[in-house]
């Protein structure tokens, strides 16, 4: 039993998808589908940078998007294969949500990008610059950062915000909030035992009671969206479990904004209904967080046209 995933921001790169379009028109006709929809050449900032531009919240999250769906419709076209035959779940993280439930068949594509740009300008504007971090936490388990998260927020006072933000995998849990709490939460860390904790390179604490803003902004979006059943169910960031129900999945988007994203859950969930196969469209960055979490199961990826053609012939 297989499970496709997508992955989330930081796995932006100049130069993603450029040899899958010059390869293949269906390729192609995904990153123009895509750039009309938002107005905007995204693929050529994609494939030529700068950097700077692309890694911009508003930009990598539909980015990152496209490049997965563009592989997705290759294998499709090109392999011959179909994802409700071949996937019993799709699952994805933060971001990658999206672009499981348009790889499921849940939104449209370009409705997708436009959600995503929505999603990502909103998430940047919810906290000013300079006021917000994140902060990976290595060596500890969740339980344990996410009782730290709220020690640090308390010594720190005035309000301050520290969360358990992200748990990725055994040993590798996320934090996000003001910059105090963060940087106490990593001292705090350090002498409970950490291996290591390191400042994350983003622009804004995601996952958070601070992405308020940004979850109301997504409720809006969200609410003069069309969502259909997804065609192969989705299991949830929020809940590690499976959905179904549009209107249910509406909301936990909007939940998501600012909840934990429960990954190392919802792969130990996949694994117990019976997954032992994930395969991760778009890059390789979920692959070394599945193996930490359920090291007998078999991993495959896909994120350029190579990747594409040797998975095809898995599948």
């Amino acid at each position: 039993m297989r499970a496709f995933i997508f992955p989330g921001q930081g796995s932006q790169s100049v130069g993603m998808g450029r040899a899958l379009a010059e390869t293949s028109p269906v390729a192609r006709a995904v990153f123009q589908e895509v750039d009309d929809a938002l107005g905007q050449h995204l693929s050529r900032l994609m494939w030529e940078g700068p950097e700077d531009q692309l890694t911009l919240t508003e930009n990598a999250q539909p980015a990152i998007m496209a490049l997965s769906i563009a592989a997705l419709r290759v294998l499709e076209n090109d392999g011959g294969m179909r994802l409700a035959d071949k996937a019993a779940f799709v699952a994805g993280h933060s971001l990658g949500e999206y672009t499981a439930l348009a790889a499921a068949g849940s939104v449209g594509l370009a409705e997708t990008a436009r959600l995503l740009r929505r999603r990502g300008a909103a998430m940047q504007a919810a906290v000013p610059v300079g006021e917000g971090a994140m902060a990976a936490l290595l060596g500890l388990q969740f339980d344990a950062v996410a009782a730290i998260a709220v020690d640090a927020a308390a010594q720190v006072g005035g309000g301050q915000v520290c969360a358990a933000a992200n748990d990725n995998a055994p040993g590798q849990v996320v934090v996000s909030g003001h910059v105090e709490a963060v940087a106490r939460a990593m001292a705090l860390a350090k002498t409970q035992g950490a291996r290591h904790s390191v400042l994350l390179p983003v622009s804004a604490p995601f996952h958070c009671a601070l992405m308020q803003p940004a979850a109301d902004a997504m409720a809006a979006a969200l609410a003069g969206t069309e969502l259909r059943a997804p065609f192969v169910p989705l299991v949830a960031n929020v809940t590690a479990a499976v959905v179904t129900d549009p209107d249910e999945i509406r909301r936990l988007l909007v939940e998501q904004v600012t909840g934990t994203v429960r990954w190392r859950e919802s792969v130990l969930a996949m694994a117990a209904m019976g997954v032992t196969t994930f395969v991760e469209l778009g890059g390789k960055v979920l692959g070394p967080m599945v193996r930490r979490i359920t090291p007998d199961a078999r991993m495959l990826s896909a994120g350029d046209m190579a990747g594409v053609e040797a998975l095809a012939k898995e599948l």
